[in-house]
């Protein structure tokens, strides 16, 4: 459960500083942080982001932003608060997309901390969108600005696909992560069933959703593609897809707007699901193809939701790039929600 990130007067005056990482399969990105000025904000004193496989674990990425942002100059860290998908299952983080495997206490013993908090990353995501105004973001549904009061779905392909729905409750709201990205593929065309189809062939029966709208799930749409074409794939990551489509090559063009579409079905169906009323997207690989999406099925796949389509004509959708959302969102829900009515110990909460 998590409330909008407006500090208690008591969490402001005792919360000190910790350390936010936003832990993703590719990128984990580190903050030194600490309540903001105005009741409302979190600051961000320091900030890095680490390539995960240049790293034998997440311990030494946090030695290394310790050693470079606290060591010898007075900050004292008791506390990490890591956002990452998945859930916890006996102090374990479960997680199909990280390079190392993550134990809480392992690593709270490793580097001699108080306290490690768990928080799935579109769960912090949520928290972290509702502190943006609208200039913090790329309008996708031209036309579609205002939004009506309501559930917020936060949703954004990366190394997976992450999604969170905020509600409203009260005077704060409750955000529930979900694991949206293992949730069955379901093609929307002929052409969609063609590439189910030559999946399943080579032996995967189940196909989850990230397998083709994700970072990965774009060189997965090319190759299938190639395969269906009867050519060779000549491409094998995301940024070389995406230049070639820009180059005009014609199957490199056919897997980023079929990724564009396929992400519009599955925010039409999410949007469906929750009742939301707004839509952000997240960071992840959708900036490096957010000029394809005007001239993409992706607002039309949104909206192809039969006899719901006139409820989908009015959510927005817009695009957040900002490489301390996860971060941001990792604090705010801590100094909301991860502490005791006396500000004593946080609780790990998966």
């Amino acid at each position: 459960m998590s409330a909008a990130p407006r500090l208690t007067p008591a969490a402001s005056a005792e919360a000190g500083s910790f350390i936010a990482a936003d832990v993703g399969g590719t990128h984990t990105r580190v903050g030194l942080v600490r309540p903001g000025q105005g009741g409302d904000t979190v600051a961000v004193l320091a900030h890095r982001k680490y390539v995960c496989a240049d790293y034998p674990s997440l311990a030494p990425i946090l030695s290394a932003f310790l050693a470079e942002f606290t060591a010898g100059n007075g900050i004292g860290v008791e506390r990490v608060v890591i956002a990452c998908a998945g859930v916890v299952l006996e102090d374990r983080v479960v997680n199909s997309n990280l390079p190392w495997p993550i134990s809480l206490s392992e690593l709270r013993a490793e580097l001699g901390l108080r306290e490690v908090l768990f928080i799935n990353d579109f769960q912090a995501n949520a928290n972290a969108a509702q502190c943006m105004a609208p200039d913090d973001s790329t309008l996708l549904t031209p036309g579609v600005r205002d939004a009506a009061p309501g559930p917020v779905l936060v949703i954004g392909p990366g190394t997976g696909l992450g999604a969170a729905i905020r509600i409203p409750h009260g005077r704060g709201t409750v955000v529930l992560p979900t694991e949206t990205g293992h949730t069955a593929f379901a093609p929307g065309n002929a052409r969609e069933v063609e590439m189910l189809r030559l999946v399943q062939q080579r032996g995967q029966d189940y196909v989850k959703t990230e397998h083709f709208v994700s970072g990965p799930g774009l060189v997965n749409l090319y190759d299938s593609l190639c395969t269906l074409a009867g050519v060779e794939p000549a491409l094998r990551a995301p940024a070389a897809i995406t230049e070639a489509a820009r180059r005009g090559d014609a199957i490199a063009r056919e897997a980023v707007l079929t990724f564009c579409a396929l992400l519009g079905s599955v925010i039409g169906d999410l949007v469906v699901i929750s009742g939301a009323k707004s839509v952000f997207i997240a960071g992840g690989i959708l900036p490096q193809l957010k000029d394809f999406v005007p001239d993409s099925p992706f607002h039309a796949r949104m909206l192809d939701k039969g006899v719901m389509r006139p409820v989908l004509e009015t959510v927005p959708v817009r695009l957040i790039e900002n490489e301390r959302l996860g971060v941001i969102g990792a604090a705010s829900w801590y100094l909301e929600h991860a502490r005791d009515a006396h500000g004593d110990a946080a609780r790990p909460i998966a």
